[in-house]
């Protein structure tokens, strides 16, 4: 991750991009969180910080999303900071873990559904506005993989097991969350005992080999001003 930051010329926070900006137009995408580290060890200098959720989109053979569509999915509305939860799971996941520790009520039918009529999309805008800020806050970093989608997307083997490497679901801890990570709230096992922002792939296991890929993936990007 620091390669790879390195070649973006840092991270961004989505609170600062716009689709104005210069993105490729496939990828994958790896969030951080203020206050998630990973567990310091003798070759660092200082806790590195600690991917929360890892995703990628247009996995569908005809999908025409791109990278900045699924990012501006999950940020939300710039203009008046809500959004919708029900086009993006990393949304729906924030929301509920926050209803769930703050005890939020008036929200029933939050995460649930497809879509909404106005009247209940309406009473959760300002829950919708509280997610955007949280996820517009977090730095996230992005490789960019140009290939088509489909079953095979080389997006979708980087994302599968990459979430499958970082999650703590089922196993001894290597990066544990913090004791106040939000996601703790979070009324999804998958997300609470991975410590990701993941519900898919937390219990798969990982091919090694993939991070071989990885690296060369990373190693062959130019140096650039992706995103600026």
């Amino acid at each position: 991750m620091d390669q790879l930051e390195d070649r973006l010329g840092g991270a961004r926070r989505l609170s600062e991009c716009s689709g104005r900006m210069s993105w490729p137009k496939r990828g994958v995408y790896f969030f951080r969180e203020a206050g998630e580290c990973r567990v310091p060890q003798r070759n660092r200098r200082k806790a590195a910080p600690r991917v929360v959720r890892v995703g990628t989109h247009a996995l569908k053979v005809g999908s025409k999303t791109t990278l900045w569509n699924r990012l501006s999915q999950h940020r939300g509305v710039a203009s008046h900071g809500g959004g919708n939860h029900r086009g993006s799971i990393f949304r729906s996941l924030v929301g509920s873990a926050m209803i769930e520790k703050l005890e939020y009520d008036g929200y029933p039918k939050w995460g649930k559904g497809s879509n909404a009529p106005k009247s209940v999309t309406e009473c959760e805008h300002s829950l919708e506005q509280k997610v955007s800020a949280v996820i517009e806050a977090m730095p996230f970093l992005w490789l960019p993989v140009e290939d088509e989608p489909g079953p095979h997307s080389l997006r979708g083997c980087i994302e599968r097991n990459a979430i499958a490497l970082l999650s703590n679901y089922g196993r001894e801890p290597i990066d544990p969350p913090s004791p106040q990570w939000l996601g703790s709230y979070s009324d999804r096992e998958r997300v609470k005992l991975s410590g990701l922002w993941n519900n898919n792939h937390v219990d798969d296991d990982y091919d090694p080999a993939f991070l071989e890929t990885l690296e060369r993936m990373i190693e062959g990007m130019e140096a650039t001003n992706y995103g600026g």
